[in-house]
């Protein structure tokens, strides 16, 4: 596929197959992946983590690799001038990776940003005046740190190995300049500005030299189509959906609009020898993303420049943390989600009853309990802690695991190629799929709905049996489409941001496009 187009056909063949799966029950879940998750997070979007990827890369040549995707400051619109999604200079981004089956880093890349205000003026009535847009219009924007634009954006990133917190960075090596920065693509202000963004933003994909790993890496941050797919407005209003709860309808499985396809969003890509991660103690690596924030924030008076009245100093406070999806969304209880953001996968005990004792069936047998919806009877519910908290057995468990909220992938399962992948991932036969790390087309709300309603009992996995779940075999959905063909097969793997001009045709679903 190509990476320019944003146009998602269901080929018929896929379509018919799904379809006469699909006989669906009732439309049901909250889910948005974790855009806005949190009431305190809610406030701050440029340090919002909404979804976070890991798998192995499947574009081929590039078997022995593992892309890891963090994305952050969600729902952009595309015409969101003119200062546009600049992410935040006083902000550390992180990814971290476990690979000993434990519950604390082992290694951490963290990425720190910096604007910088070229003052770009014009002579108009004999003075000097700056410009008030971040492109001063002298040219088409068209390469790295391009003279046409009035602010660049740039970033470092930094190896750690062991725990973050007492461990010393490293600098990661741009091995295409030399040097130690990277150049950030400005978002896709419009056709005029940037006549073609794809050529565009493909200069700014780096090779990387990371200290105590053998071979080349790749990295790539900048904007891009948002890759979740989901109808927020009528799910959070109590499901309010299309189809009747008490229809078994085939066609559920397309019912609804993507809400989120008129949205951008901004990546953070790391593609890293599969080796560099594992470190030699095992196939199986856990991973997740988290920002943090200057302890101390003061405001005072306002001087020229980018920064505004913001001054920053003391250590460092997470504010997101994203491991596996829809987690702080519809698991974690509302007074908690603040503290989950602040929190550690080693201090997960104080979660674990949101896990072993879940409120989402219960609601969903409330709501659709006329319909034959019956949440799982089996407490703990062991069958969610190994899906969320200590991998399955036998796919993606590592020997002597700290029971801790991650995503977690065995790099020794091959890849599969995008056409053959299935969008169920493990549930659809396709091992490389989710629970088993996470990849772009992975429909993880229908499988999380799946999970939490009891499918693993219906299939005896996870330490309970069939009648622990009497509904566990329905094929919950959330009516939202998705699948791998939406996406390019090959780094950075998602899709190109929309434009802010012309103005695209945002009001038609992806799948109907």
């Amino acid at each position: 596929m190509s990476a320019e187009t944003l146009q998602h056909p269901v080929p018929k063949a896929i379509a018919a197959a799904l379809l006469a799966a699909a006989l669906c029950a009732p439309w049901a879940g909250a889910h948005a992946s974790s855009h806005r998750e949190a009431p305190f997070i809610a406030t701050q979007p440029q340090v919002d983590g909404t979804d976070f990827y890991m798998f192995n890369s499947y574009e081929p040549g590039r078997s022995g690799y593992v892309t890891l995707i963090a994305n952050y400051l969600p729902l952009q619109d595309a015409y969101g001038g003119p200062n546009y999604f600049h992410l935040d200079p006083n902000a550390l981004y992180e990814i971290h990776v476990v690979n000993d089956g434990g519950a604390v880093e082992n290694i951490t890349f963290q990425f720190k940003f910096q604007n910088t205000l070229d003052d770009n003026q014009l002579i108009v009535g004999g003075k000097k005046v700056s410009i008030p847009l971040v492109q001063n219009g002298s040219a088409d924007v068209a390469t790295p740190n391009s003279p046409a634009l009035n602010v660049h954006e740039k970033y470092t990133i930094s190896v750690i190995y062991g725990p973050r917190a007492t461990s010393s960075p490293q600098p990661v090596i741009n091995t295409i300049t030399g040097g130690t920065t990277f150049d950030k693509p400005v978002d896709n202000i419009g056709n005029k500005t940037i006549s073609n963004y794809l050529v565009y933003a493909n200069h700014h994909g780096w090779d990387i030299q990371i200290p105590g790993c053998t071979g080349i890496g790749r990295v790539f941050v900048g904007q891009r189509h948002d890759p979740f797919v989901v109808n927020l407005g009528e799910t959070f209003d109590l499901v309010n959906i299309k189809y009747p709860a008490t229809e078994l309808n085939p066609a559920a499985e397309f019912a609804t609009v993507d809400s989120l396809v008129d949205a951008n969003v901004t990546a953070l890509e790391l593609e890293i020898p599969s080796a560099c991660l594992t470190q030699g103690k095992g196939t199986i690596i856990g991973g997740w993303t988290t920002a943090s924030l200057p302890a101390t924030r003061v405001l005072g008076s306002v001087t020229p420049g980018l920064d505004g009245a913001q001054q920053a100093s003391g250590g460092y406070v997470q504010v997101s943390r994203l491991g596996m999806p829809l987690v702080n969304e519809v698991v974690i209880g509302l007074k908690d989600k603040n503290k989950f953001n602040n929190s550690e996968p080693k201090d997960d005990a104080q979660f674990a009853d949101y896990v072993t004792n879940p409120t989402l069936p219960a609601l969903l047998e409330i709501l659709f309990g006329g319909a034959g919806v019956k949440a799982p009877t089996n407490f703990p519910r062991t069958d969610l802690v190994a899906a969320f908290l200590t991998g399955v057995q036998g796919l993606n468990q590592p020997v002597n695991v700290t029971a801790s909220e991650m995503l977690r992938l065995n790099t020794a399962i091959p890849a599969v190629p995008a056409a053959q992948q299935s969008r169920l991932g493990v549930l659809g036969g396709d091992n490389a799929g989710f629970p088993n790390g996470r990849r772009p087309g992975d429909d993880v709300v229908d499988i999380e709905l799946r999970v939490a309603m009891g499918v693993l009992c219906t299939l005896n996995i996870g330490g309970c049996k069939p009648a622990d779940a009497p509904a566990g075999s329905l094929h919950y959905t959330d009516g939202a489409f998705i699948y791998a063909g939406y996406f390019p097969e090959a780094f950075p793997y998602l899709q190109h941001p929309l434009p802010g001009s012309p103005n695209p045709d945002n009001a038609i679903p992806r799948a109907a496009k």
